[in-house]
């Protein structure tokens, strides 16, 4: 008899990834797996303990099992992923009503303890029918940024050999998936502890060459190092995405250093040069802090024209949240109240919103190629190369044509733009 089991992923891509690897590892004789509400044996939480509000939403999601087990819609509450790794021993104590907890780092010990042996992790089991996946390349980090818990979570760098993510794109291939997006704590770190070299370069080789591989994107690259061959492929290479996730966090040379980032703001000055020198067009993600430890008025000043003056088509930031453990937490006082993180925060938004409009009005009369990822009152949601999937706006496709389907790829003309978003017409 079929065991009914639901899996809750939190926080970011790569859990999602872990998840979908965990699902694949299940027999299909052996287990149903449960989308909605209704009461199963097994309920899965795949937690995240990043940063507070992470952490917040995950305990929040636990306690909700809770409830659901002691109402008897759940026979049992199982916890893994990076909240239960970071916080392993004291978690059983404050909440004894789960019945197993476990890390992040090995998905084994969760899949014995649902009584499956587990194989190689080079299968998924995509949750709903989708053009795009995520690609999780390496594990782990060796760097030591200031605010970052994710190396005493993780643990150390660990790329995932090429054979088993050229597998495993194949696998996703197979379901239809068309958009690989490659992720990592640090995409350009790839290789480097199994080849004793950079071989992000090699492996987007090797993943376009699969049939029915469309587009390949690169998240969350580390600015140092940057790979040249890396660059040359999304130049070159027709299914690498003119787009770059590249969290560059800060620009003045007292902020990048107090937060341990190993670069100073003239080499990311040259390298955002490189970027747009050497790939013409490309779209460029960033991700910034604001009142961090030491944060002057004048270096946030800086930033705020640094971003003026590098117009990133893409741009997230966060205030600065102290995480126990990092060496932030332990060397730095949090010195910038609250209230002035919040308001640099919205002074730095509020500069990117009108950058992000003057991109998109640049657009309107293009023609580019876009991805459906799903359909909302009779529109087509659309993505170009140059748009990532949860984190950047949308092409909204009006009077899509009848047969179009999530995944489907088609021609369309930018016919207007709003700050975040683009709306489009499809070319028949």
């Amino acid at each position: 008899m079929q065991k009914k089991l639901k899996v809750v992923t939190l926080g970011c891509s790569k859990n999602t990834v872990d998840t979908e690897h965990l699902l694949a590892q299940l027999p299909a004789d052996a287990f149903a797996i449960v989308e909605d509400d209704q009461p199963v044996d097994s309920l899965l939480l795949n937690t995240c303990g990043f940063i507070g509000d992470a952490k917040e939403e995950s305990i929040e999601a636990i306690l909700a099992a809770v409830e659901e087990k002691k109402q008897g819609r759940a026979g049992e509450v199982v916890v893994f992923g990076c909240l239960s790794q970071r916080y392993l021993a004291e978690l059983p104590v404050e909440i004894p009503e789960v019945d197993a907890w476990f890390g992040a780092r090995d998905l084994a010990p969760v899949l014995r303890h649902l009584g499956v042996e587990p194989g190689r992790l080079t299968a998924r089991r995509i949750a709903r029918h989708q053009g795009y996946a995520y690609l999780k390349i390496s594990e782990g980090c060796d760097r030591r940024c200031s605010y970052c818990a994710i190396p005493f979570i993780r643990g150390a760098h660990r790329s995932v050999p090429m054979e088993d993510l050229v597998a495993e794109a194949e696998s996703l291939a197979a379901q239809g998936v068309r958009e690989l997006i490659l992720i990592a704590q640090d995409t350009t770190y790839y290789g480097l502890d199994l080849y004793k070299r950079r071989a992000l370069g090699e492996l987007l080789e090797r993943l376009s060459a699969l049939p029915g591989i469309e587009w390949i994107r690169i998240h969350y690259s580390y600015p140092a190092d940057f790979p040249e061959d890396v660059l040359a492929a999304m130049a070159d290479n027709p299914k690498v995405c003119r787009y770059l996730d590249i969290p560059l966090q800060h620009i003045a040379d007292g902020m990048l250093e107090r937060m341990h980032r190993h670069v100073d703001g003239a080499w990311t000055r040259a390298l955002i040069k490189r970027l747009r020198a050497e790939v013409p067009g490309v779209a460029l993600r960033t991700t910034m802090i604001v009142g961090h430890p030491g944060e002057t008025e004048e270096e946030f000043a800086e930033l705020l024209d640094f971003v003026r003056e590098a117009r990133f088509e893409r741009l997230g930031a966060f205030t600065y949240s102290e995480e126990e453990g990092t060496w932030g937490a332990e060397h730095l006082k949090d010195d910038v109240p609250e209230d002035v993180k919040r308001e640099r925060l919205d002074r730095l938004m509020a500069v990117q919103r009108d950058i992000s409009l003057e991109c998109n009005r640049a657009r309107v009369g293009t023609e580019v190629r876009v991805m459906v990822d799903d359909f909302v009152n009779g529109n087509a949601i659309c993505r170009s190369e140059f748009e990532s999937p949860e984190v950047d706006g949308e092409i909204l496709l009006q009077n899509p044509a009848p047969e179009l389907r999530v995944g489907d790829m088609v021609r369309v003309r930018i016919v207007a733009a709003e700050e975040y978003d683009l709306i489009g017409e499809q070319i028949r």
